[in-house]
């Protein structure tokens, strides 16, 4: 069955199967400037359209009270950290009264440049456990480029604040790719990195969205193999400072894995609120317009069109996302959720591929480092 139509092959369901723990993300969707390389849903707000936002996260939980557990709680955005304390504070309480967190991970991303000491403190007494901030660069002329809020030094005063707040469990974003940035540029913004006692590590690609101020422009970054060059730097340097690379890039101190980012890349049931907000739950994938109106008002999510090369919740759309990450998609895994092991023509196709990209043996397919450069086209040829 999966030889001859792989990605037509899905999830089986049973009936004794117990409500999932779930992961939660809510996309809060404000912001106090646009960075010129951002697409995601945000806008300014006052104090009263935050409150009627909190109000309407805090509805649409009560909404959901007694459909599942959860074990993760996410808010990104956007900038979370503008609802401040207060409105977080009352979010993680209902969210933990209706749905357990239990021993949950539960994360905030913040702006470095805003004063986050009172937010981190109320964040932390209601149960919030760890923070992401966007460092993107310890070089303060590639954040003015990249127009940026902050400096290199409010980092440095942010975490400081997370810290006193008890709250140990610290990403750090940085951004590869960039106008003028050279290897020793990546190996200094991961050494700040680990410096300021990061437990976790998300070094992205600067990736040209259109319709964004960056697409406007004509920009001088570096080419195709400049770029990977700047991409195994900061991988190897991560690795040389504690960091193990599990996912393109992503990396983490031991037990330092994002739980919640990891649902995603493991098709595992995740609900999503907000406006622009994704979920995944009963093996449907589910979005919110990206419409602040429509969610004050009360709209749901409404079904997404499958991606037809993959479908939804089938092991072809599992494979793709499985192999965003080092362990790759394992034959183990396969079984235990779809009764089939990893079809024999994938491991066909994996194996004419060029030497050195993907590794193919009884555990399973996995991508190399210089794979995940050349992610997208392998997916293409092996699913």
């Amino acid at each position: 069955m999966c030889e001859s139509n792989p990605g037509a092959v899905t999830a089986p369901v049973r009936a004794d199967t117990p409500a999932p723990s779930v992961g939660i993300y809510i996309h809060v969707p404000f912001c106090v400037s646009k960075c010129p390389y951002c697409d995601f849903y945000s806008m300014t707000a006052d104090e009263e359209t935050m409150e009627r936002y909190t109000e309407a996260v805090l509805r649409e939980l009560r909404r959901r009270e007694g459909r599942f557990t959860a074990d993760t709680l996410y808010f990104g955005g956007g900038t979370p950290s503008l609802l401040g304390g207060r409105r977080l504070a009352a979010i993680v309480r209902e969210a933990t009264r209706l749905f357990g967190l239990s021993g949950a991970e539960i994360t905030m991303e913040a702006n470095p440049a805003d004063d986050l000491a009172e937010t981190f403190a109320a964040f932390a007494a209601a149960g919030g456990n760890r923070v992401s901030l966007g460092l993107q660069s310890a070089d303060d002329d590639a954040l003015r480029a990249l127009g940026r809020r902050h400096t290199a030094a409010q980092v440095e005063t942010a975490v400081e604040a997370a810290r006193r707040a008890e709250i140990g469990n610290l990403s750090l974003d940085l951004m590869l790719g960039l106008e003028g940035q050279t290897p020793a540029g990546v190996r200094r913004s991961v050494a700040a990195c680990a410096d300021m006692g990061a437990t976790h590590v998300s070094a992205y690609l600067l990736k040209i969205e259109p319709g964004t101020p960056f697409a406007r422009r004509t920009l001088d970054l570096p080419d195709e193999e400049a770029t990977a060059e700047l991409y195994e730097t900061a991988c190897d340097a991560l690795e040389a400072r504690g960091y193990r690379q599990y996912e393109i890039s992503n990396f983490a101190k031991d037990g330092y894995q994002s739980r919640h980012n990891l649902k995603y890349w493991n098709s595992d049931p995740t609900v999503g609120i907000g406006p622009a907000a994704h979920s995944f739950f009963g093996g449907r994938r589910l979005s919110m317009p990206r419409d602040l109106s429509a969610f004050l008002q009360g709209r749901q999510p409404t079904p997404e069109p499958a991606d037809p090369t993959v479908g939804d919740n089938t092991l072809a759309e599992y494979a793709m996302l499985r192999l965003r990450l080092t362990e790759g998609l394992t034959e183990a895994g396969c079984r235990e959720r779809f009764g089939a092991g990893i079809p024999e023509e994938w491991r066909r196709r994996a194996g004419r591929l060029p030497d050195g990209l993907v590794v193919c043996d009884e555990a399973g397919l996995r991508l190399t480092r210089q794979g995940f450069l050349l992610s997208n086209a392998i997916l293409a040829a092996i699913l």
